[in-house]
């Protein structure tokens, strides 16, 4: 755009000094000088008129440019912050904590069989993915969890309690008690294990073993989602 205006200004120069020659032909001498300066002046005005034209026009091609980059990097930063708020604000919250018994006390098992113990009494279940009924935790986002359970031994005299933390039927880590002439012994164990959408995470009572429980609610099992994958 700029080289379109300095080829108008060099046009009408060359177009100012054909006139000027035009006039001096048909006037005296004292005529001619007078056109001729005239005439050079008004080429000056035109010819600084044009540069000063196409000095804004080339600013203005600048200033263009500078606003283009500036969307461009308000466009980059919508979509950063749309991200922290997709990873700060947008991940699911899972936790839940529950303990064995809702009112009373007593033992827990024998089974003849692994049991999921069902943690009856529910302080917290943020993404419902804990079932009170089965004792069962279900993941229902990929992520990387937490884990934690303890276990409180029976009233017997060896004890006789163990207790495990299983994913799909798979032994993860354990709290037991089976020897010794005590019976007020308890333990705790935790874990952080990735979790696949549906897999599934409870605390087993072992064959033929036994828990005691009572308003102290000495067994606890939680977890929560740390992140997700």
């Amino acid at each position: 755009m700029s080289f379109r205006m300095k080829d108008v200004t060099v046009f009408m120069l060359a177009l100012c000094c054909c006139l000027s020659g035009t006039q001096a032909q048909g006037n005296n001498d004292n005529q001619k000088t007078c056109c001729l300066s005239d005439t050079c002046s008004l080429a000056k005005e035109l010819v600084s008129i044009g540069e000063k034209l196409g000095t804004m026009v080339e600013k203005q091609g600048t200033m263009g440019d500078n606003l283009r980059l500036m969307e461009t990097r308000l466009q980059t930063s919508e979509k950063e912050v749309e991200e922290l708020k997709r990873l700060i604000g947008g991940q699911p919250k899972v936790a839940f904590s529950a303990t064995l018994q809702e009112s009373g006390s007593g033992d827990t098992g024998p089974f003849k069989t692994p049991t999921p113990l069902q943690y009856k009494k529910v302080f917290s279940n943020t993404g419902n993915s804990y079932n009170p009924a089965t004792g069962v935790f279900t993941a229902t986002v990929k992520g990387m969890y937490y884990f934690r359970f303890t276990m409180m031994n029976n009233q017997g005299n060896p004890p006789n309690s163990a207790v495990c933390l299983t994913k799909n039927g798979q032994r993860l880590v354990s709290v037991w008690d089976t020897a010794g002439n005590d019976s007020h012994d308890s333990g705790s164990n935790a874990v952080v294990i990735p979790l696949e959408l549906g897999d599934q995470v409870y605390v087993e009572l072992q064959a033929n073993k036994q828990i005691y429980d009572d308003f102290m609610s000495y067994n606890t099992f939680s977890g929560f989602l740390l992140f997700i994958m």
